[in-house]
């Protein structure tokens, strides 16, 4: 077994070493072990003595019983599969315990406060003193960049927007007609405000409806890479709280989406719906406009939702159903496919 650590230094420079008592603590869980240094983290496969690792999958259990891991995060249940070799850091959430010490490891790099010489700020734009803009970036008249915000190299953000504080803005992304609050990361490349898809149809062709609205995003929201916000036509656009939005997903004017919902790679929501908290929705969904999805509500990737659907539920094939119903048809066809 080759031992070695993750996070290439080149680009994921380590804070490292940590004594084990420091690292249980991070994680919030408990060790019985005396302490020692640690380098970094590692998966269970290649970690070495020095390294912290963790399980929270049993079907890797062999995996763990041959691992050199100087540390394992492991759930109560698991404790006793550590080797002898390993001091097992005890906690009922393995997984978060292991983002917290990756982050330890590798913490997030410091902002580097001051406007880049190529960059074009308005006159009348606040920047706070401690915000970063990156190279070629443009700040429109009116803009407001708040404390402890990192604006990435090509960024371009109109005329009003609003960022909170502690805001990362992924090179090359374009904000207009948006506010945002504390701690919102906007991953390179994603658009964020530009009109709607919205228009009259007449005998003569299209006439473009007004996009009035804005795109109102929460604290601590996530927009992935190339993913597309429209602002509202007649209302807000607006992102609870806590949600995480993949890459390449697109979110129709007028949506509104609850706190802490997961919307998945190539999802496409259409204009008007409304999706409530703790919504997941899988990858390359497709939710037609004016329907309502309930909290906690789960939609399978590739469905096709075409009306409400109630708290809890979960949402399978296209159109979309319930699960056993879903199931139900799939075994149907089958026998019949047998028959034949």
């Amino acid at each position: 077994m080759i031992s070695a650590s993750i996070g290439d230094p080149r680009f994921f420079p380590c804070s490292g070493p940590h004594d084990l008592t420091t690292v249980a603590n991070i994680a919030r869980g408990s060790v019985s072990r005396q302490s020692f240094s640690l380098d970094g983290v590692a998966p269970l496969q290649t970690a070495g003595p020095r390294h912290v690792s963790f399980l929270d999958n049993r079907r890797y259990l062999s995996v763990l019983t041959r691992t050199l891991a100087g540390a394992v995060i492991v759930h109560p249940n698991l404790q006793a599969s550590v080797p002898v070799s390993a001091a097992a850091i005890v906690t009922p959430e393995p997984y978060a315990a292991w983002a917290r010490v990756a982050a330890l490891f590798h913490p997030a790099p410091p902002t580097s406060p001051g406007v880049h010489s190529s960059a074009v700020v308005a006159e009348n734009a606040l920047v706070d003193p401690s915000a970063e803009i990156g190279p070629l970036s443009v700040i429109g008249a009116g803009a407001r960049i708040g404390p402890g915000c990192r604006i990435g190299a090509c960024v371009v953000i109109g005329a009003g927007v609003v960022i909170g504080p502690d805001c990362h803005i992924g090179m090359q992304a374009s904000l207009s007609h948006a506010l945002l609050g504390s701690r919102v990361c906007v991953y390179p490349g994603a658009r964020i405000g530009q009109e709607g898809f919205g228009f009259a149809p007449t005998k003569d062709g299209f006439v473009a409806v007004p996009q009035l609205g804005r795109v109102i995003l929460g604290d601590d929201v996530e927009v992935g890479a190339n993913t597309t916000i429209d602002r509202g036509s007649a209302r807000d656009t607006v992102i609870g709280a806590g949600t995480r939005i993949d890459n390449l997903v697109q979110i129709g004017h007028n949506v509104t989406i609850g706190r802490c919902c997961v919307i998945v790679a190539q999802v496409g929501i259409a204009g008007s719906a409304s999706i409530e908290d703790f919504v997941q929705i899988g990858g390359q969904a497709a939710i037609a406009g004016h329907i309502l999805i309930g909290s906690r509500a789960k939609i399978g990737a590739q469905a096709g939702v075409i009306s409400d659907v109630p708290a809890k539920a979960i949402m399978l094939g296209s159109p979309a159903q319930r699960k056993p119903d879903f199931f139900r048809q799939v075994a149907t066809l089958k026998k019949l496919a047998r028959r034949r």
